[in-house]
């Protein structure tokens, strides 16, 4: 019998050894949380259930890739970014860029300071507000941060893109965000 505190590394280890039960901890402990990550990520895409579903089953299936020295959320984390990505990708919504210059030149919008020009509650109301006008490089990151507490280094991790391009990232988006708020407020 497993207690509900161990952490979500020992669950994966329990899992990894042959206790398949636990494994319902670990879809009890994330899927709200892969629920939100969804519903802001892919904005309007009314397969968020059966996507969050799927994230599950890859990671119950794919368990044993996991490496227990690393952070579990971030592992999990990964694969919701790479099932979310392939269904954005199916819809044809969003273009997916190959060429990005915020990893090729990430010194031209990084910010000393990631808060300076808004708060954390006001950037969560801005992408309630503005999300689905976000462009999905910028509205992953801000999600991943802002909604899901993720830092800087989980966020890289995640997305498998280098540290100071997830805070150009950021910083942009934020940009966006108040772009787009003042259009929409200074329409009569």
């Amino acid at each position: 019998m497993t207690i509900p505190h161990q952490t979500d590394e020992d669950i994966a280890k329990l899992v990894q050894n042959g206790d398949h039960e636990v494994f319902g901890l670990i879809v009890e402990r994330y899927e709200g949380k892969m629920l939100r990550y969804a519903r802001k990520f892919l904005f309007g895409h009314q397969d968020s259930q059966d996507l969050v579903q799927e994230v599950f089953l890859k990671a119950y299936t794919n368990i044993r890739g996991f490496d227990a020295s690393r952070k579990f959320s971030s592992w999990l984390y990964r694969i919701a970014h790479n099932e979310f990505i392939n269904a954005i990708k199916k819809r044809g919504r969003e273009p997916i860029s190959i060429f990005d210059p915020d990893t090729i030149f990430p010194h031209l919008a990084a910010s000393d300071n990631p808060e300076q020009d808004l708060d954390k509650e006001q950037v969560k109301m801005l992408l309630n507000d503005c999300l689905d006008r976000l462009d999905v490089k910028y509205r992953e990151p801000l999600v991943l941060y802002y909604f899901e507490d993720l830092d800087y280094q989980q966020i890289s991790e995640i997305m498998r893109i280098p540290m100071s391009t997830v805070g150009v990232r950021l910083s942009r988006g934020r940009q966006l965000l108040k772009q787009i708020y003042d259009q929409s407020t200074s329409r009569p």
